[in-house]
């Protein structure tokens, strides 16, 4: 089911709050505050120790806005917050959206010196945190910032509405993004783009005050922009800080709490549902709403197999720039055909273009670069006006709309379905060849036994750029680099099979529960996880082999048994092989390829099948044994010296 059914939109009309189109130009602030008068005895925000009524994170946030008047007097300079996510952070973004000034949530979790650097970027004067924070708060603001601790805010301050008038044009947020593709760079959202992607998504998604919506991520758009899904619909919102608890216990807190919209990164649904007993399902949730990355077939099994039947799974892309602009409803009847899901169709009021190099519209099913054409988009990057003209383009035709160039790469089919396959960067060539690494992912997860998997690529230097795949198993699954390479060779072409499979307990996440990329280990120099036992060499030509191997692999301790495919060896690096063997043992018919020979063990026989006196091979592989540590400059003068005495001979 690519969109979502009249028959599902009806069924939940009659309680879904729709948001006005002509109030959706109006301030976030503004329609707040409507809900409070709505729904002033519901819970707005619910976590693990506190709760609040809408009256009283209401009031919670006046308080906190009148000292924040108080302190900084009237001006639009942004605000930095120091909160993990819960009831504190979502009273300071309404306090500070009161007053009619821009916030910047700031990762309590970056180092001090990083931290430091955004406060700093974006010019903010005060600081707003909690007790357990509010040193560091402090050491953050030196002396000319000021610090709030909303702990020990005077609670005879006024908990009336403080009346500033905010515009919709005015800035919301400014978001720092994660820097994954380079230095973090701020994403400045208004009231008004912001009210418009509430009002789409609400309609869309059928959110009502009966909802109860998880809020897992944190200090990023995509937590704010589900904040005030849920608190402009006056629904309620159930924060969990991922980082402090963990996911291990994740699938249980959703069931306590009741959770009916499940809204969170691809990798943290499939983490969560993944570690499920086979029986368990999830019958409170109606929806599960899931972005950030690329969701894989396998996953739609696994949301058929745990949720109930009239759940939903809603696929999607979001950009810090742009909102979320596309939907992809998923029913249990609907088949995906493809290894990555698509992310699906245009929402109103944004159009969706996939370009070239050059900037031309590409034709359908054909990989390019997303280009997002709207009115609503983000202002553009703070105090980057070069950046902003850079990826904000305006109408070639002439209207008020603009187009962001995302940097991410897609096709749309002929339906005007769009599939996302990646960030530019996260796409690589491997001898020439495209590789998506989402779908080296995808293939992974297909794979019995295997729990998360990422993909990355890995620049060698001189040898070139390998895909590194880390992947974390199932508690007391048995997983070789032997069997996965076996099963992925069945899946993929040969280019794609990733040179090094790395084993973890556990994928690192940043602060939105999105894999952190940055945070992965480098490949150990191991030979791995490999079914085959290590046996050592048995022969002076089998150890400069070995030696050899591992020096053009980068590995330690190769066995004689040892596959140079099962190695992660390729073309390029078995050539390298063969050409350093020719020059060092000079066989009478020189090894051409190692296809037939992929062991040392083999390549041994080999060698030793073609000296042209008997002990010859042995000789020349005892002479460079005594060269020091095996450099370049003393194996070429080992071989000279080989040459010169094999000639003379």
């Amino acid at each position: 089911m690519a969109r979502q059914s009249e028959k599902q939109r009806r069924d939940r009309s009659d309680k879904r709050m729709h948001l006005d189109p002509k109030k959706a130009l109006q301030s976030l602030t503004a329609c707040f505050e409507e809900q409070v008068l709505r729904h002033g005895g519901r819970v707005a925000v619910k976590d693990r120790c506190h709760f609040l009524t809408y009256d009283q994170l209401n009031r919670a946030a006046n308080r906190l806005a009148h000292a924040i008047l108080s302190v900084a007097g009237a001006g639009n300079e942004p605000i930095a917050l120091l909160f993990p996510q819960g009831t504190a952070l979502l009273t300071a973004n309404v306090a500070v959206l009161k007053t009619g000034r821009p916030f910047v949530q700031i990762d309590y979790q970056l180092p001090r010196q990083r931290a430091s650097r955004l406060i700093q970027d974006a010019g903010a004067k005060l600081i707003i945190t909690d007790g357990e924070r509010y040193a560091s708060a402090c050491t953050l603001a030196r002396k000319d910032r000021f610090v709030i601790n909303l702990e020990t805010l005077n609670q005879d301050l006024a908990d009336t509405n403080p009346g500033v008038s905010v515009a919709p044009t005015a800035i919301a947020y400014i978001n720092y993004t994660s820097g994954s593709t380079g230095e973090p760079k701020g994403v400045v959202s208004d009231h008004g783009s912001e009210l418009h992607s509430i009002r789409v998504k609400a309609n869309a998604l059928g959110i009502t005050p009966d909802d109860r919506i998880s809020l897992l991520r944190s200090n990023n758009v995509g937590a704010t922009s589900d904040a005030l899904l849920g608190l402009l619909n006056g629904a309620t919102l159930c924060p969990l800080e991922l980082k402090e608890s963990g996911l291990a216990g994740l699938s249980d807190w959703l069931i306590e709490e009741d959770v009916t919209v499940f809204t969170c990164v691809a990798s943290v649904f499939r983490y969560c549902v993944r570690t499920l007993a086979a029986s368990r399902r999830f019958s409170r949730i109606r929806l599960v709403h899931v972005g950030g990355e690329a969701l894989y077939r396998s996953d739609v099994a696994l949301f058929k197999k745990h949720f109930a039947d009239g759940c939903l799974l809603v696929n999607r892309l979001g950009i810090s720039e742009t909102k979320t602009v596309t939907y992809f409803f998923i029913d249990k009847n609907t088949q995906v055909a493809e290894p990555i899901v698509p992310v699906g169709y245009p929402l109103d009021g944004y159009e969706i273009t996939v370009l070239d190099d050059r900037g031309q519209a590409v034709d359908v099913n054909r990989v390019g670069e997303i280009a997002v054409k709207s009115r609503f988009l983000a202002f553009g990057y703070w105090r980057r006006p070069d950046m902003t003209r850079e990826k904000f383009l305006a109408d070639g035709a002439g209207g008020d709309s603009r187009v962001y160039l995302s940097g991410d790469l897609g096709y749309l089919r002929p339906d005007g379905c769009l599939v996302h396959v990646g960030r530019k960067d996260f796409q690589t060539k491997i001898r020439g060849h495209r590789v998506e690494l989402a779908e080296v992912e995808s293939a992974l997860l297909d794979i019995t036994g295997i729990e998360q998997a990422v993909a990355i690529a890995h620049d060698k230097g001189d040898n070139g750029t390998l895909v590194i795949a880390y992947v974390v198993p199932h508690d007391g699954a048995i997983i070789t680099a032997s069997r996965l390479r076996a099963r992925l060779q069945e899946i993929l072409p040969n280019y794609m099979i990733p040179a090094s499979f790395v084993l973890l307990q556990k994928l690192p996440l940043t602060a939105s529960g999105k894999i952190d990329r940055r945070a992965l280990p480098l490949p150990p120099r191991s030979r791995g996880q490999l079914e085959n036992p290590w046996v050592g060499p048995r022969s002076a030509v089998e150890e400069v082999l070995a030696r050899l191997w591992g020096e053009v692999l980068q590995l330690e301790e190769i066995g004689i048994a040892d596959d140079l495919n099962q190695l992660g060896g390729d073309s390029l690096l078995a050539a390298q092989i063969v050409t350093r063997v020719n020059d060092i043992f000079l066989p009478a018919q020189r090894v051409k390829t190692l296809f037939a020979t992929p062991t040392v063990a083999a390549l041994a026989e080999f060698i030793t099948s073609q000296e042209r006196s008997p002990g010859d091979s042995e000789r020349i592989a005892a002479a460079v044994l005594q060269v020091a540590a095996m450099s370049a400059d003393a194996v070429a003068k080992a071989v000279e010296q080989n040459r010169d005495e094999r000639d003379d001979g």
